[in-house]
């Protein structure tokens, strides 16, 4: 793995444009408590963009009257963070696309040392900031910490955050480094390649778009990057609850992720292990009362066997060997974290 110097330069004179694009549905709340903030950004080349899946609250009224600068479009219907994003970035014209989330506090500066950096290497397609809790500014955050990993069977986890366990944040992570994903909570993307590679895939939804995105990015021959010098706060959904839509989304979504990106053999392998693994983890939930988490697994494995036959698949025309991509870990995280019992980033991944 590359590590570079720790970067950090005020440019706020940068000449590239960047769009800061915020995707809302029903968000007021955070609009009102973290739009001043983005705001507040010191980056002088920018446009900030609220971009309204089909709100029923008072967003889009409520940023019209208090911020007539940041511009607002509004979508008819909600299609979720992958098809919202899609269709938003259609209507957005910028070097450099920021997909913010709404619940995000970002501090002055903290646009320039990604762009600065993304300026100096064209090698880079895309790059997040740290993620740092926001109720507990020691920890890093759940969705992206200090920049995404994936192992060998496709669990997604993060520098500062092991499955369910979070890091506090003591500068062990403090270097740029290549990694696999960048979390769609604060993602910096060159526009040119979001719209090369045709954005992210709708058929996701939401959860896990920005990860296959990510490794679309790299199959296309660019890098992801964490800079760490660049921080902010999020205030996420911590770990997901036990069942539901968004356990549901996660597990197909991950398969569907796996059965496009991978090349064949890998793929019949690879998928082949996941359902095993999942059918572990659906009938302990449901041995230990936890039915919901059951059924949205089984029904995940469902609507994956569904989306195989109707043909919506999207197969990378240049996938590769999963290991040989940046930041992938060539064992099994399972393995590390629940048998070995290994719950920090470092333990596992040496150098990281």
């Amino acid at each position: 793995m590359i590590a570079y110097p720790y970067f950090c330069q005020n440019t706020s004179s940068l000449a590239a444009s960047v769009a800061i694009v915020i995707l809302n549905f029903n968000g007021r709340n955070y609009l009102e408590k973290f739009l001043p903030s983005v705001v507040a950004s010191t980056y002088s080349n920018k446009k900030i963009v609220v971009a309204d899946n089909a709100s029923t609250d008072e967003s889009v009224d409520f940023v019209r009257s208090h911020y007539p600068s940041v511009e607002v479009i509004i979508n008819t219907q909600n299609d979720g963070f992958a098809g919202g994003y899609n269709w938003a970035l259609q209507h957005v014209e910028a070097d450099y696309y920021i997909l913010l989330n709404s619940d995000v506090e970002v501090p002055e500066h903290w646009i320039e040392p990604v762009i600065a950096l993304m300026e100096k290497d064209a090698s880079i397609g895309a790059a997040q900031p740290k993620m740092i809790s926001y109720s507990d500014r020691d920890s890093f955050e759940y969705a992206g910490a200090c920049g995404g990993w994936i192992d060998c069977l496709g669990y997604p986890f993060s520098r500062g955050r092991i499955f369910d366990v979070l890091e506090k944040d003591n500068g062990q992570y403090n270097t740029v480094q290549d990694i696999f994903w960048a979390t769609g909570a604060a993602l910096f993307i060159r526009s040119n390649i979001f719209h090369q590679l045709k954005g992210f895939n709708a058929s996701f939804f939401a959860h896990q778009e920005e990860i296959d995105l990510c490794w679309r990015i790299q199959l296309a021959g660019y890098r992801i990057v964490v800079v760490p010098d660049s921080k902010v706060f999020h205030v996420g959904a911590g770990t997901l609850p036990r069942g539901g839509r968004k356990v549901f989304l996660n597990f197909r979504n991950n398969l569907m992720m796996l059965y496009n990106n991978l090349p064949v053999k890998q793929r019949i392998l690879t998928i082949g292990m996941r359902f095993a693994l999942d059918a572990i983890s659906a009938w302990k939930g449901l041995f230990t009362g936890d039915i919901d988490f059951f059924k949205a697994i089984v029904r995940a494995h469902w609507a994956f066997t569904i989306w195989i036959l109707s043909g919506k698949k999207q197969l990378a025309p240049n996938a590769l060997p999963i290991k040989k991509l940046k930041g992938v870990y060539k064992g099994p995280i399972v393995w590390e974290y629940f048998i070995k019992k290994k719950t920090r980033f470092g333990q596992i991944v040496k150098g990281g």
